[in-house]
């Protein structure tokens, strides 16, 4: 063998051993890449990320072109490395570990440079290596439509003697994983991060996760006077208040402030001339279903009853806003915290946070309660009428009473447990 035979050799070689490089990482590059990014691209005009994004739809066609290119240059590689190999080897009086020393330097070679290093690049710019290497893999897909004809036919042979029996669906459980990556990637804030995550839990809250009980809502009786209307207006701050007749679980309508304040021009002025239908809806609905019944009611606020008929609380648009976007503070509202640290591992607790929020704040395992609030889950622990000071030690936590009204509890102190030093200087 000449020598100008050897560095065509080598230098087919080194072109496969590109090739090789070229293929896997446009493998991992169009694996790796974000569809939504490469699509925001296209939509904007982006003709190499129209095309890539082509491509990647046709993720079948794209792989098997992949695995074909990728096979033939490495065979090749391997095939004219023995070649070479074994034509030096016997120059050299060893002919016997020419094709040993070709599979040895040969798969080295591919390893570093035609698997690792080229799949480790692609993985930091898939976006970019995607849009470069495009154009090839496009005419390499035309070129070896033949094959991928026939691997087409043997993949539908597969999926009929291996039926997938699989729900692809996409949970909110991975797309909240999803979006956690994003914020930690930095494609997201962590505001926007929390908006995500609360628009896909939005549709499993039902209204009971988010009423406000009877015993905190205000009502008027409808045969109230103007004087006291007025009043509780004036107290309350409130722009809408329920209406009920003889009995609370008996309502009757919703009153408008801006309704009683036009109406009381009126000579023969009554709250039941002014007051608005109200929305009833059960504890079991979902929010997002109820926000829709108001946005079509056009109303405000709805009065939640129970199975008997009774009035167990009421749910305002508001609240059901403030599942996505957080707590909605006007210049009349007291702002609270729900869970305030007031000492190193000791904290406030007012007695209507939900259970779900206060194992989320502790980090405790879910509890089981039929209790929505916390407040109504110590009092099942307790077993008896809450009074203060009563005491109740769950994992780590010393919960204690420290507010009680109307037989419930209204304040918690929480003291989380320290774990001792086992080890003594």
């Amino acid at each position: 063998m000449s020598s100008t035979t050897q560095i065509v050799l080598v230098i087919v070689i080194l072109f496969c051993l590109i090739l090789s490089g070229y293929f896997s990482a446009t493998e991992t590059a169009f694996t790796t890449l974000n569809k939504v990014r490469i699509k925001t691209k296209a939509d904007d005009g982006n003709k190499r990320a129209k095309l890539v994004l082509k491509l990647a739809d046709d993720y079948d066609r794209l792989l098997s072109t992949i695995l074909i290119g990728n096979n033939i240059v490495n065979i090749t590689a391997s095939s004219v490395g023995t070649l070479l190999f074994v034509e030096w080897c016997t120059n050299w009086g060893i002919a016997d570990l020419g094709s040993v020393l070709s599979t040895i330097v040969i798969t080295v070679l591919v390893l570093i440079f035609g698997e690792i290093s080229p799949k480790s690049l692609a993985k930091e710019y898939p976006e970019t290596f995607a849009s470069f290497s495009a154009p090839i893999i496009n005419v390499l897909i035309y070129i070896f439509t033949p094959l991928n004809f026939l691997f087409a036919l043997w993949k539908k042979l597969l999926n009929k003697i291996f039926k997938n029996k699989e729900d692809n669906t996409i949970t909110d459980d991975e797309l909240i994983t999803m979006v956690d990556e994003a914020e930690h990637e930095g494609g997201i804030n962590a505001q926007e991060s929390e908006l995500i995550k609360s628009a896909i839990e939005f549709n499993d809250l039902e209204v009971k996760d988010i009423l406000i009980p009877r015993v905190d809502v205000v009502m008027i009786d409808v045969s109230s006077t103007e004087e006291e209307v007025a009043k509780v207006f004036e107290e309350t701050h409130f722009s809408r208040l329920p209406v009920y007749r003889d009995t609370v679980d008996n309502v009757v309508g919703i009153l408008h402030e801006k309704d009683f304040i036009s109406g009381r021009t009126m000579p023969d002025f009554s709250v039941e001339k002014v007051v608005k239908p109200a929305v009833f809806i059960v504890a079991t609905a979902k929010i997002s279903d109820v926000l829709r019944q108001l946005q079509k009611a056009k109303s405000h606020m709805a009065i939640v009853s129970g199975e008997f008929g009774e009035v167990t609380g009421i749910v305002t648009m508001e609240d059901i806003l403030e599942e996505l976007v957080g707590e909605i503070w006007d210049e009349h509202d007291d702002v609270l915290s729900d869970i305030t640290e007031v000492a190193e591992n000791e904290y406030k607790v007012l007695g209507g946070v939900t259970v779900n929020d206060f194992c989320d704040y502790f980090d405790l395992d879910e509890i089981e309660s039929d209790s929505q609030t916390v407040g109504g889950w110590v009092m099942d622990m307790l077993g008896k009428v809450p009074e203060v000071n009563d005491t109740l030690v769950y994992d780590d936590l010393t919960i204690t009473v420290t507010k009680s009204e109307d037989r419930r509890i209204t304040e918690l102190r929480v003291v989380v447990k320290q774990e001792e030093d086992e080890e003594e200087d």
